[in-house]
């Protein structure tokens, strides 16, 4: 079992030393928020609370995720990052894989790359983005990504890898973009959908959970082992990350890997609450530190 330190919606200086203390305490990544833009007025809801309310980002700090990976990348030496989840659709396709192969290669191939729809009609409208069909135009972001940032076939050979792209919603000629990671990014796919986890199995390399109820995950899990075995995916590096309850207790954690789980998202408080962040950083801090020592320490012997 692989461990990931979640925090977000808090204040945007807490990050860095946030990101050192987790890598001292031995998680293995840390997730990146991603939010664009809130609105004054929108009836939009979101799809992972109870209420749908959207209230509690206002005001929020939000460093844009490429921007924050870099940062944290820059005062790390082996935490990896797994943004949570980058809203792919709104963004060109081709900055985007610019931006990652960027942060693979600056990094070491510490990135993983999470990745999702956004819920809000708005971020398309601000970005100058069509709403309708982004499902496919999802799918046509990951091929591009999935081409543009792929290792060169012989690092100390020519350079002679070129990708183009003939799709409904993006065509350009062939080009390539260097330097480029020398493994490939993990893209991890974030929704609870049954086409978001059918897209995680066809199109990704992962998998990433939301949060919510037991019973929720636990359909989730089988859903996508169902789809997993309809497609013939028998991949042994096929990533699923889930937050649960159960990986706060060393049982809870063998029953999260006996369900195939590979990555535990851990937090330590709830961050959909209206207004700053009202925890320091030092007990932030103590709470990673006591996971460290208390689960992931004791989690593989």
């Amino acid at each position: 079992m692989r461990f990931t330190y979640a925090e977000a919606m808090t204040q945007a200086d807490y990050y860095a030393p946030l990101a050192q203390a987790a890598e001292r305490a031995g998680y293995t990544s840390m997730t990146v928020a991603d939010s664009l833009i809130y609105p004054e007025e929108s009836d939009s809801t979101y799809p992972y609370t109870d209420t749908g309310d959207r209230e509690f980002l206002h005001g929020k700090e939000f460093v844009e995720a490429f921007i924050l990976c870099a940062h944290l990348f820059a005062v790390t030496e082996t935490l990896r990052l797994t943004p949570f989840v980058v809203k792919l659709p709104v963004r060109p396709p081709v900055l985007a894989a610019k931006q990652a192969s960027s942060l693979a290669f600056l990094s070491g191939n510490r990135l993983g790359l999470g990745v999702g729809l956004s819920p809000w009609p708005e971020d398309f409208a601000a970005l100058g983005v069509d709403w309708k069909r982004r499902g496919k135009r999802m799918d046509e972001c990951m091929d591009i990504l999935r081409g543009l940032t792929a290792p060169a076939a012989s690092p100390d050979g020519p350079d002679e890898e070129f990708f183009g792209y003939d799709g409904e919603f993006y065509k350009f000629e062939p080009l390539q973009q260097r330097p480029g990671p020398t493994e490939k990014i993990p893209l991890l796919v974030g929704g609870h959908a049954d086409a978001a986890l059918r897209r995680a199995v066809l199109k990704g390399d992962g998998w990433m959970h939301a949060g919510g109820d037991g019973e929720e995950l636990d359909r989730l899990l089988v859903r996508l082992a169902e789809i997993r075995r309809e497609e013939g995916d028998t991949r042994d590096d096929f990533e699923v990350h889930v937050i649960s309850y159960d990986a706060y207790d060393l049982d809870g954690i063998k029953r999260l890997e006996e369900k195939g789980v590979t990555d535990c998202i851990v937090g330590f408080r709830d961050p959909y609450v209206k207004g700053p962040d009202p925890e320091p950083l030092e007990k932030k801090i103590k709470h990673l530190e006591w996971y460290g020592e208390n689960i992931i320490a004791k989690a593989g012997q």
